[in-house]
């Protein structure tokens, strides 16, 4: 049976290519079998009701910060674990049946996509509505019955869906990447980093500060630090760690130990490597 790799859909998401840089990465005797789902969190879910053997799913951007709903429901689901991290570079367009910008009345497109074109789309469309979707690419069938509305996905999106592409590139900044997570049952103790998150049983002034120590104390760098609400209370926190170390390394190893003092809730994501991907160009 071919690897199943669940990721968001539909076809053309940027997900979509980090899970096909995946199955190239995992160099298998058959191809992998790419598995589009509705939303991050089904995506997510599949590999944990094991309908799925890997999720591809994304977790920050570089302007937009942490993806929350693989945060909160990679916690929720604590049995899986990081397999690798891809980092791909994000180009959007500005994708329309439309003759003319002008012509433009609405803009569809997943909500991180559009706070990451907000000063292209404020500069060139202030007039237009934007309306969130679930992908990037769940609004591209509607746009040859509406020549007013737009969709911000990728070139490679438009020539999936035989539909042109009025402007490039609309991000706000060209150093635009999301960093993937590859998610699966399996163990995974090796890697460059280690992804961690833990709740604290009071808030105190210094609690944080103690946890954080322990990392500190044994010159362990921390490549991200992120809160998320616990969804208990309000002013109640999760905190997502980065580690640049393995979980096989003595010190993390004893930074998790001590670190379990100071919790009340201690979940491992396991130990990964970080590979950059380049995209290949779109052919006209």
């Amino acid at each position: 049976m071919p690897l199943s790799i669940a990721h968001l859909g539909p076809s053309g998401t940027y997900t979509e290519m980090a899970a096909l840089v995946c199955a190239e990465l995992l160099d298998a005797a058959e191809p992998a079998q790419l598995c589009p789902y509705p939303s991050i969190v089904q995506a997510i879910a599949s590999v944990a009701e094991q309908q799925s053997q890997l999720a591809v799913v994304p977790v920050e951007n570089s302007i937009e910060g942490g993806v929350g709903v693989t945060l909160d429901t990679v916690w929720q689901l604590n049995r899986l674990q990081i397999q690798q991290a891809l980092v791909l570079p994000i180009s959007h367009a500005l994708i329309s049946c439309a003759e003319t910008i002008e012509q433009i009345q609405t803009v569809y497109s997943h909500p991180q996509a559009l706070a990451q074109c907000q000063g292209w789309l404020t500069q060139h469309l202030p007039k237009a509505q934007l309306v969130p979707a679930n992908s990037t690419t769940e609004s591209l069938q509607y746009l040859k019955q509406d020549p007013t509305a737009a969709a911000i996905a990728s070139q490679r999106a438009a020539q999936i869906y035989h539909l042109p592409v009025l402007a490039y590139p609309v991000n706000d900044h060209p150093d635009n990447c999301t960093r993937f997570w590859v998610l699966s049952l399996a163990k995974s103790n090796a890697g460059s980093h280690t992804s961690l998150a833990f709740s604290l049983p009071a808030n105190r002034p210094g609690g944080l500060m103690s946890a954080l120590q322990v990392f500190a104390q044994r010159d362990l760098n921390l490549s991200r630090i992120e809160s998320r609400p616990s969804k208990r209370s309000l002013g109640d926190y999760l905190f997502f760690v980065d580690i640049e170390a393995s979980l096989q390394s003595i010190e993390v190893q004893a930074a998790i130990q001590e670190l379990e003092q100071y919790s009340e809730t201690l979940k491992l994501f396991g130990s990964y490597s970080i590979k950059f991907a380049e995209l290949a160009p779109v052919t006209p």
